[in-house]
């Protein structure tokens, strides 16, 4: 009798550690989905293509206190993401989908930006360019009203598959929304070099 409970024990004491264990067979396993909620954004993002989604952030009128200095991007170790191999070497830049600069008014702030699930693999002349400059254009608007803005981002079908295994979206899209006069404005860039100013890329979306 004692053996068999001496066994029973064991048995439940390895299964225990097994189902409770991070090596568990779920460990590794990349999600098509996963949310994630912090003091800056929310993003829905997608571990199999290595790229947000979907990210959400206000933009207010808030008082600049820090620089972003040597600041560079970080992995987190709960969710598999892009990571500086996906970006060397090519055309492709670490985009920010919630501005640094939006969000200079702590270290806290600005250091959250830099997580790699607010990057995408965004062209280097759309996010030095156009992308930028209709940022500095919501940094006006949010001196007059706070603004929710959506980031979407599209992967149309074949688009490309860098060989470290990160998806590259094809369009971006951005949804304004004033809070205060509730209205809308919606931009679409496809994820190349621009050949027009940001505001010739503003379209009408239902909302």
């Amino acid at each position: 009798m004692m053996k068999k409970l001496k066994l029973t024990s064991l048995f439940f004491l390895l299964f225990y550690s097994f189902s409770c264990s991070p090596q568990s067979i779920e460990e590794g396993e990349k999600r098509l989905e996963v949310i994630v909620e912090n003091q800056v954004f929310k993003v829905w993002y997608n571990e199999v293509y290595e790229q947000p989604i979907k990210l959400i952030y206000t933009s207010t009128n808030r008082v600049k206190n820090v620089d972003r200095g040597s600041m560079n991007f970080y992995t987190e170790s709960d969710y598999h993401t892009s990571d500086n191999a996906d970006y060397y070497k090519n055309v492709w830049d670490k985009g920010h989908l919630a501005p640094a600069a939006t969000y200079s008014d702590s270290y806290e702030n600005l250091k959250q930006t830099f997580s790699y699930l607010n990057c995408a693999l965004q062209n280097q002349y759309l996010n030095r360019g156009e992308w930028r400059l209709l940022e500095e254009q919501e940094r006006d608007w949010d001196d007059e009203q706070n603004l929710t803005v959506t980031v979407e981002l599209v992967f149309d079908e074949g688009h490309e598959i860098l060989p470290t295994d990160a998806h590259v979206p094809t369009d971006m899209i951005k949804h304004i929304f004033f809070e205060n006069d509730k209205v809308w404005k919606c931009f679409e860039f496809e994820n190349i070099k621009p050949e027009k100013g940001w505001e010739e890329h503003e379209v009408v979306h239902a909302h």
